[in-house]
Order: C-alpha cells, then structure tokens, then sequence
C-alpha cells in the first residue's frame, strides 16, 4: 500500500470550501485523511505551508493528438479551418504513429499545467489510450465516427462496429474511459447518430459529440432537416444524461431549456471559439438553466494550448465584457466548470477533495511571484495562476509531477520525435 501526504497552507477541497494549512493523506488511490498534523509514519510529503492544493482540472473536450498540428492554419474561420487545412492535413499525416507521439505531447503538456482527467476524440484512439496510460493520465476516449472515410477506417460502414471493438478493448481499464464520439450532425446521417447513441447506451457510457457550433453549421442543418442541430438530436433521442454536448455556441433559449430537461452535459471551449471566431456560448444562461456547464480547450490546432487555467481566466472575463457585468461567473463558479462540474459530465467521482474521493490532486507552487499574497485562493487560481505554477501533480494515487518534472515521460526523446514530425509537415 503507498501513503503519503500532500501538505497545504491552502486546500481548496471545493469552489466554496477552502481550508487552511492542512495534510492531505493519500492512500493507494484515495484520499483517506485532511488533517492538521502529519501522522509520524509518513514520510514522503509533497506541497508545502505557502502552496495552493486543489482538486486536478478536468478538460472535457480535446483532440490530444492535434499537438503536432499546433499553429498549422491559424486565423481562420471553422469549416475553411477544417475543410481546406485540418482534413486534408489529417489525411495525409495522421497514422499510428502520428497519433501516439501527439497524445504522449498532449498528456505531457496536460500533466504539467495540472490536468488530470481529459474526453478525448480522434481517430487511432487506442494509441491515444496507449500514450495516456503511459504518462498516468485519465481519460474518457472515443473512436471518431463519420459517415465517410477517416484516417483509422477506410470503410464507413463499419465505424460503428469498428468503435465497439475499441470500447471493448477498454472497458475494463483503471484510467482509461471508452466513450462513444460521433463527429457531429453535418459529418454523421440522422441514422448513424441513432446506431451511436444506442452503442452508447449498450455500454453505458458517455456521448460525445460536437453540437451547434457555429451559424454555418445551424443554417447547413436547419437546410438539411429543417432543423437546429439541438432539434435533429433531440428529435432521434439522443439527448440524455449522458451526453456530452462539445461548444453549444447557437443555442435559442428554448434549446438551452431542453438541454436542461434532458441532463445533457456542456462542454464550452471559449478560446477556441474564440480565436476561430465561432462566438460566444451563452454559458451564464445555460447555468442558470440548470445545465451542467464543464470546460474543455478543443485541440491545439484552434486554441493553440492545453493550459486549463489559462482557459479558467479566458472564460471567467469573457463572459464578464460580453454581457457587461462584472458579477457573472464570479470565480467559485468559474473554477467548478474545470473541477466538479466536469466529474459530473463524465459521471466520475473526483473533482473534489474529500475523504474516500479519488487523489486526483495538483499543487500550485505559492511561492511564485504571481501567487504572491494570498487573499483568496480560489481567486488566484481562476485570475492569478497559470499552468506554469503547477509543480506536483498526483492522479489515482500515483504521483506524476514532481517539483516541475515530469516523472512518467522521456521529455527530449519525445521533443526529438515530435520535431521529426514537425519537418514532415512543415514540407506541405
């Protein structure tokens, strides 16, 4: 059995229950104490009395394996972004290889900013899964399904059979989660999102799926089916509870209301429609809706990062100018979108430090400038840190960070493999 202990002058268990100047004893892969005083057993202690100690963040939409895309097509709208640039590109690079190099990048890169948990969607998923096991990260993953050809399937007739295999191969895994990821309702019929959607439900577990995110794809919708995206899905029963609705920016306030009656999950990636220039996800109406409303960056080809905190402040302000109210997404609501928030899309029991709860745990170093005084924790994480303030991180018990170095990856082999790549590309 490991036990060790994480020390914090800050515990931030939750967005509205802080603690001070605490041990936090972790057991196997639990939190099994918060105590005042270290027990004399233990002797590995990480964190310290000046560090901020949280639950780890949790992005709920990402393509891992778009990290050797970073910076490839910049300052372009979405469909000429992925019509002229990104699946083109894909075609031609991605590959096993492609995808497991990208995904131990992405998993470094997470780890280091203090993601612990990450929904992914791609294609070659199992070398998504191979490379985050690798490094120890969690993650819901799903095979992409499209109704034409894609880089891991030359048959689309069998993208549903072909993604049952990978949930299979899965389903039995401690850190890695299967989910089911149809592309969106512009890639995938009316039918095939049916056969999807009852998948996931044959396993139980999460839908993912891109929805209403841009005017373009609502009006190539709307064309198609004489419906909104939110319609067609509802309209073939495919929102419920465990759908994971990526981006939602196009939503009237009736669609808004029926995500609420459905239980569907949100995941807002506000810098990536940000920078594509997709708009602006009415997120403080989804909440006071009742929508569960979690955090994701999308890929590193439209953000162009994985820093979770950063995408905290970029959505705490964004929406503060946008509606022209400093009061909304007040930061305890703000730092539960990264945290319980996205436990609960993803049905997990972490997102929270508590007894019993999984020791899925960063620490932010308080000895840095920009953590320098301490008013209010919370507030300094959602408005103070970045990702560079992460110095230990733990996930299931293990930890995986330590003092700013990862302890689970070969960083300049795997900077010298991703630079190969990266010539590859830069010769299009």
């Amino acid at each position: 059995m490991s036990r060790f202990a994480i020390q914090g002058g800050y515990i931030i268990k939750s967005a509205r229950d802080v603690v001070a100047d605490k041990y936090i004893i972790v057991e196997d892969s639990l939190i099994s104490e918060i105590t005042d005083v270290l027990p004399l057993d233990i002797v590995d202690v990480l964190g310290g009395p000046l560090d901020i100690v949280m639950p780890g963040l949790i992005n709920t939409h990402t393509h891992a394996p778009m990290t050797l895309f970073r910076g490839i097509a910049d300052d372009l709208p979405l469909m000429a972004w992925l019509n002229d640039h990104i699946f083109p590109a894909e075609a031609k690079f991605v590959d096993k290889d492609f995808v497991y190099l990208g995904s131990l990048l992405a998993a470094w890169e997470m780890t280091r900013s203090g993601t612990t948990a990450f929904c992914d969607g791609y294609f070659f998923e199992d070398e998504v899964g191979k490379a985050a096991r690798e490094v120890g990260i969690r993650a819901w993953l799903g095979e992409g399904i499209l109704q034409f050809p894609s880089p891991s399937l030359a048959d689309p007739s069998r993208t549903i059979e072909h993604s049952r295999e990978f949930i299979s191969r899965w389903m039995e895994d401690s850190l890695i989660n299967p989910t089911v990821f149809p592309h969106a309702t512009y890639t995938c019929t009316p039918a095939l999102l049916s056969q999807a959607f009852e998948l996931s439900q044959e396993f139980g577990i999460i839908f993912q799926i891109h929805l209403s995110e841009t005017l373009s794809e609502v009006a190539q919708i709307r064309d198609r089916y004489n419906m909104t995206p939110v319609e067609l899905l509802d309209s073939i029963g495919c929102l419920a509870p465990n759908t994971l609705a990526a981006h939602c920016v196009i939503l009237s306030s009736d669609e808004i209301a029926l995500l609420a009656e459905r239980g569907v999950s949100v995941a807002h990636n506000a810098e990536s429609n940000m920078k594509l220039a997709s708009g602006i996800a009415p997120i403080p109406e989804m909440l006071a809706r009742g929508v569960n409303v979690s955090l994701g960056t999308d890929g590193c080809a439209s953000n162009n990062n994985l820093d979770m905190i950063g995408e905290l402040s970029c959505v705490a302000k964004l929406h503060k100018i946008n509606t022209m109210d400093p009061t909304v997404l007040d930061e305890c609501t703000t730092f539960a979108l990264a945290t319980q928030n996205g436990a609960s899309a993803l049905n997990f029991a972490g997102g929270i430090l508590d007894v019993g709860r999984p020791a899925d745990i960063i620490v932010l170093d308080g000895t840095c400038p920009n953590l320098v005084p301490v008013h209010n924790p919370v507030s300094h994480v959602v408005y103070a840190a970045n990702g560079s303030n992460v110095k230990d991180v733990v996930i299931n018990g293990a930890v995986v960070v330590k003092g700013y170095r990862s302890l689970t990856v070969d960083e300049e082999a795997l900077i010298r493999e991703c630079r190969k790549i990266q010539k590859k590309i830069s010769r299009i």
